[in-house]
Order: structure tokens, then C-alpha cells, then sequence
């Protein structure tokens, strides 16, 4: 990944409706959603959505298929994932105490999603 996709990719981002779109996704993940059903939960007119999605996919950030007569989105973990490690490829300048908290904050949410 270099600088200029990263820049695109957090372009994509910087939209609320596609941040909360994305967010919304990652919830979802691995089942993905109907670009309907995010339109209804994020209360944003169906095309205007869909234009949203459309720049999500174009950035990597969101992958779709096709079901039945949905389209289904689903979050590209794996781009957040490069994206992330292009962020902190040259952390802590071989120092990795420094970035420990960073580290235990990623590692976190697994932790929040599996509270009862």
C-alpha cells in the first residue's frame, strides 16, 4: 500500500454517512448487509446510499455480491488491516513498548464484543 491509495482510502472515509456506513458493516461482519437494510438503519434515501457504497468499494473499504435481488455489503477487513499496518509500519522507531498501548486497544474489541 502506498501513500497516495491511503490517501484515497481515508478520502472515502471522511464522509460521516460512509463512516457510519463502514462502521455500521464492520458490526455486521461476516453476514454483511442488504444496501437496503443500510439505507434503513443510517435513515439515508436508497441512491444517495448506494452512492455512498459505490465510493466505499471503489476505496477498498467495502466488498458486494449479489443475492437473490440484493446486493449484499459486506466491511473489507483485510483493507482495514493494511491500512492500519500502513499507519504504523514505522511505529515506535524499533522501540515496540511504545506502541503497547496502541496494541492492547486493538486487541480490546474482540475482548468488548465477547462480554455477555
Amino acid at each position: 500500500m502506498d501513500i497516495s491509495t491511503v490517501t484515497q482510502s481515508f478520502a472515502a472515509l471522511s464522509q460521516e454517512t460512509r463512516l457510519e456506513a463502514y462502521r455500521l458493516l464492520v458490526r455486521h461482519e461476516p453476514e454483511g448487509l442488504p444496501a437496503g437494510e443500510i439505507a434503513r438503519q443510517l435513515s439515508v434515501p436508497h441512491n444517495t446510499m448506494s452512492a455512498h457504497l459505490s465510493v466505499l468499494a471503489r476505496a477498498g473499504w467495502v466488498a458486494s455480491r449479489r443475492q437473490s435481488r440484493s446486493i449484499i455489503y459486506r466491511a473489507d477487513l483485510s483493507h482495514m488491516k493494511e491500512t492500519i499496518q500502513f499507519l504504523v509500519r514505522d511505529c515506535c522507531a524499533g522501540h515496540p513498548e511504545v506502541c503497547e498501548p496502541f496494541l492492547t486497544a486493538l486487541c480490546e474489541c474482540s475482548a468488548i464484543e465477547n462480554k455477555p
